[in-house]
Parts: structure tokens; sequence; C-alpha cells
């Protein structure tokens, strides 16, 4: 491999990312790519899929970004940092990846920024797509794309400044989890749901109402499936959450949807606009 330089932007513990290291790597990478190169980030596991979908928010360039990192240590018996290293090598300099966005490859498995998620601790395809499967694979040290994600438009917050917390709903959820979110003045919240949209009737008119001063974004609990429209059509059910002003996250995992919205916040977007930035991914 030739013509590499390489550049040190943070070195932390991924936990230990805070949403401005994370604006930054995604600024450096961005701007990289903006001048023609493909660029290859090395990422701690942990917190990788939110980084490179926060990243893909950002991207507005055809160069390829890509994510990897490694699930064993260097010194570990069958380290895969190497091979995933060189992996993500040969897809940012790959034509047949120009114009895909952010990039994830994990044990030769391509996936999209949009759709990937850590769904096993210690597997060397720890990363995976439940909603839409790898976009591609990396053999012999050549990546094959199978399928293209279509890119959204960009969005260039000048910080992450703004709260943002996740809250998830189970059975018997009475709301008490959900006043006490309320009660610490969120600039927004992302909102867990069951099933393909569904909540308890009394916990909905909680966060309808809170829709009307702030953005509620609803991803659903499972890790396959969006929110339906009209299916079922008792008290609480998808119907009824989309006549309120919540917003559905699409297929984006409850992280992604996150990071997007702390990005349509900072970048001075209003509920309604919002809605529109997050349309995009609700087939």
């Amino acid at each position: 491999l030739t013509g590499i330089d390489t550049r040190t932007v943070v070195n932390v513990p991924s936990a230990h990312l805070t949403l401005a290291d994370q604006l930054t790597i995604c600024r450096e990478a961005r701007d990289a790519a903006r001048r023609g190169i493909g660029v290859v980030v090395t990422h701690g596991t942990d917190t990788l899929e939110e980084t490179a979908m926060l990243c893909d928010v950002l991207h507005d360039a055809e160069a390829p970004i890509v994510f990897t990192g490694a699930i064993r240590p260097a010194s570990a018996a069958g380290a895969d940092g190497p091979a995933n290293l060189g992996d993500a090598v040969s897809i940012a300099a790959s034509e047949a990846a120009t114009g895909l966005g952010v990039l994830v490859c994990f044990g030769g498995e391509i996936h999209h920024a949009r759709c990937v998620r850590k769904t096993d601790t210690t597997s060397l395809v720890a990363f995976s797509s439940p909603q839409t499967g790898p976009l591609g694979r990396v053999t012999e040290g050549h990546p094959t794309i199978w399928s293209r994600m279509p890119r959204n438009p960009p969005l260039d917050p000048p910080h992450l400044d703004r709260r943002v917390s996740i809250v998830p709903t189970s059975s018997g959820d009475d709301g008490t989890l959900a006043q006490a979110v309320l009660g610490t003045d969120p600039h927004g919240v992302v909102i867990g749901t069951l099933g393909a949209g569904h909540l308890a009737p009394a916990l909905l008119d909680t966060w309808a109402q809170a829709a009307e001063e702030i953005p509620v974004v609803a991803y659903c609990r499972s890790e396959r499936g969006v929110i339906l429209n009209a299916t079922y059509g008792y008290r609480g059910s998808e119907r009824d959450l989309r006549e309120t002003g919540i917003i559905p996250a699409g297929f984006l995992s409850p992280q992604a949807a996150r990071m997007k919205l702390l990005a349509c916040l900072a970048g001075g977007l209003s509920i309604e606009e919002s809605r529109w930035a997050f349309r995009q991914d609700d087939g």
C-alpha cells in the first residue's frame, strides 16, 4: 500500500468520546474527502456506529469515508485489526465506492453508516445491518459492491451542544421515565415504540404533547422494520402516532436517530424541517 497519509485526530477509548470529539473527527474526514481523497477512520467499536452516522450526515463529497477498527487487541492471537484496516483502505481507494457516502467495514463486510449496528460484543463480524444486510464484501483485497444506498442532503452543524435523550419503552410503561426526561427540559428526544410504532395510550398522549414544543423522534424497538401507517387501529397504534407531531425515525437505530437529531437541532432546523430530514429514511 502506497500513497497513504496518516493523522491522529483523537486518541481515547471510544466510550470516552464527547460529542465535540465526534464532530471534530467527522469534519476532518469530510474535509479530506472534499479534496477527492478516500478516507479511512480507525475507531473504537463501542461508539463507532454513532460517529459514522454523524459523519454521513455531514458528508457532502463523492470520495468514500470508511470506518473500521478491531475487536481483538493487536497482542491477541488472531488479531483482526490489520485485515480490517487493509480492507478499509481498499474500499477507500475503490472507484466502486465513489458516491456511496460513509461506510463501515468489518470482517470483510461492507455496511452503510445509516444501517449498521454493533450487534455482537466479541465476534469478528461484530457489525451488521439488520434492515438491509451488507452493501458488499472485500475478497482478496478487492471490494465488490452489491447495492447502493441513496444519499441524503447533508447538514453542517456548527456544534453539537443540544441535549437529546433516548427513552425506551416496555410493557406496563406508566410514563414515569418519560416525565423524568421531560423534566430536564431536553431540546429533543428519541423514543422507543413497541411493535410497528405502538405505545400505551397515556404514554402516547405524553409524547404527543411534548412534540408540540420539541422534536420527538420515534424508533421501533425491533431491529428490522419501520413504523407502519395504517395496519392497526387500536388506541396507541401507529395510526394514532402518525396523527401526532411525533417524527418517525424510519429504519434508523435509536443511536443513529439521536446523532441525526442532534445535527438537525444544532443546524437550526425547525420541527417541520427536522421531520423532512427524517422522512428520507422513513420507507
